[in-house]
């Protein structure tokens, strides 16, 4: 899919049925036809939406098993965008200005997975720089 046809959250938004058709199975399966030719950002391929968060998640080209070294270098990248590191089940990258979560980082299958928020700018030079800081 050409990410410049459709915008990332314009294509999140197209997954996501609105109260009147929840229910409705037909409308699944038109919106599900959206999901095999998802798009590529920073070369990186798009696997679905997060379950609670619903942001697009991106699989890393490498399994990511965390050590002090990484977790300072994913630091210094969040830095770098104004940003700071909240660890809870997984790191995410939060705005140093009113906290809004930008970015996760999800180590715990056999696949690393960075869920991204579609609207923010910086999206692909975020997801580049999270990509070589853990490397």
């Amino acid at each position: 899919m050409d990410i410049e046809q459709q915008t990332l959250g314009q294509l999140v938004g197209s997954f996501k049925g609105s109260r009147d058709v929840l229910r409705d199975h037909h409308a699944f399966l038109q919106r599900s036809q959206g999901k095999h030719d998802l798009p590529k950002l920073a070369g990186l391929p798009m696997l679905g939406l997060g379950g609670s968060c619903g942001k697009p998640a991106f699989q890393l080209p490498h399994v990511v098993r965390f050590d002090e070294a990484k977790l300072v270098r994913l630091e210094q990248t969040a830095q770098r965008f104004g940003m700071f590191v909240e660890y809870g089940a997984y790191p995410h990258l939060k705005l140093e200005d009113g906290g809004q979560e930008i970015a996760a980082v999800q180590d715990w299958t056999t696949l690393t997975l960075v869920f991204m928020r579609p609207s923010y700018e910086r999206k692909e030079e975020l997801l580049e720089a999270i990509t070589q800081a853990l490397a």
